[in-house]
C-alpha cells in the first residue's frame, strides 16, 4: 500500500471522525434550537397578542380622546357664548348702572332741594302757627270783649224797653186826658188847641254799635255741588269764618259768584251759592272783599 493510499485512508479516518463530530454536535444542539424557536415562537404569539391588545386599547385612547376632544370643543363654544352672553350682560349692567348713578345724584339734588323747601315750609308753617295762636288769643280777647258789649247791650236794650213801655203808658194817659178835656170843653162850647211841645220830640235813641274793622279774608274753592248749589272754601273757624258772611268767588280778573256761609268747621267752611254769573270751579279765589 503506497503512502499516498495511507495518506488518503488517514485524511478519510479524521474526515469522518470530523464528521461523525460535526453529526454528533448537529444532532445534539438541534434539540437545542427547536426548544429555542418553539419558546421564540411562543413570544412572539404573546408579543403579537400583546400588540394587538395595546394596539385595541390604543384604538380605544385615541377614540376617547376624540371624544373627549370633541366635548371639550363643544363645551369651549358653549362657555365661549356664555361668556359673550356675560360680557353682554356685563355691558348691560354697567350702562343701568351709570344710569342709576346718575338717576341717584339727580335724586339727591332733588332731595336736597325738597330738603331745603321743607325746611322754608317748616319755619313759614311755624311763623304762619304763631300767628294764629296769636290770633286765637286775639280772638279769645275780642270774644269777651264782644261778650262784655253783648251783656251791657242787653242790659240797654231792656232799659230801652221799660222806657218804651213807660212812654205808650204815658201817651196813652194823655191820651185819654185830652180826650176827657175835649169832651168838657165840648160841653162848654170850646174846643182844645194843641200847643207846640216846649222840648222837641227826638227819635228812639238805637244802642250804640262796638266799633268794627272791615275783615279781608282770602282763601279758594276747595269743593263743589252744583245740584245742591253748595260750595266749601279752604277756610274755617280758625280763620275767622262765620255763619252768614258772605265771600265773592273770582277766576282771574271775571265775577263768577257769591258764597253765603251756612255751615263753618275748624279749617273749612260750606256755602250756598248766590248771584252765580258761571259755575264755580275748585281752584277759583274766594274772598269777602272783591
Amino acid at each position: 500500500m503506497s503512502n499516498l493510499t495511507k495518506i488518503l485512508i488517514v485524511l478519510l479516518t479524521i474526515s469522518s471522525i470530523f464528521l461523525c463530530g460535526i453529526v454528533v454536535t448537529y444532532v445534539a444542539s438541534s434539540d437545542n434550537y427547536r426548544q429555542k424557536y418553539n419558546d421564540l415562537s411562543s413570544k412572539h404569539d404573546a408579543l403579537n397578542e400583546n400588540v394587538e391588545s395595546l394596539t385595541k386599547q390604543l384604538n380605544e385612547k385615541v377614540q376617547q380622546k376624540d371624544d373627549l376632544e370633541k366635548a371639550l370643543k363643544n363645551q369651549l363654544a358653549t362657555t365661549k357664548a356664555e361668556a359673550d352672553k356675560l360680557k353682554a350682560d356685563l355691558s348691560a349692567i354697567e350702562r343701568e348702572k351709570a344710569e342709576l348713578l346718575e338717576r341717584v345724584n339727580s335724586w339727591a339734588s332733588i332731595t336736597k332741594d325738597f330738603q331745603e323747601t321743607t325746611e322754608k315750609h317748616t319755619q313759614t308753617l311755624n311763623a304762619a302757627l304763631e300767628e294764629v295762636k296769636q290770633l286765637k288769643t286775639e280772638q279769645i280777647k275780642l270774644s269777651k270783649e264782644l261778650e262784655q258789649t253783648s251783656a251791657t247791650l242787653v242790659e240797654k236794650m231792656a232799659i230801652m224797653e221799660s222806657v218804651e213801655a213807660e212812654k205808650r203808658r204815658l201817651t196813652e194817659q194823655k191820651a185819654e186826658l185830652e180826650s176827657r178835656l175835649d169832651k168838657l170843653l165840648q160841653a162848654g162850647g170850646k174846643a182844645a188847641v194843641v200847643s207846640p211841645p216846649v222840648t222837641p220830640e227826638r227819635g228812639v235813641a238805637l244802642p250804640a254799635r262796638p266799633a268794627t274793622e272791615p275783615i279781608d279774608l282770602k282763601g279758594q274753592v276747595t269743593e263743589v255741588d252744583v245740584k245742591s248749589s253748595l260750595a266749601t272754601i279752604s277756610m274755617g273757624a280758625a280763620d275767622g269764618v262765620r255763619e252768614g258772611m258772605k265771600f265773592h268767588v273770582t277766576r282771574g280778573d271775571a265775577f263768577i259768584c257769591d258764597i253765603l256761609i251756612v255751615d263753618v268747621d275748624t279749617e273749612k267752611a260750606v256755602g250756598v251759592l248766590e248771584l252765580v254769573q258761571q259755575q264755580p270751579k275748585v281752584g277759583d279765589n274766594a274772598s269777602t272783599n272783591l
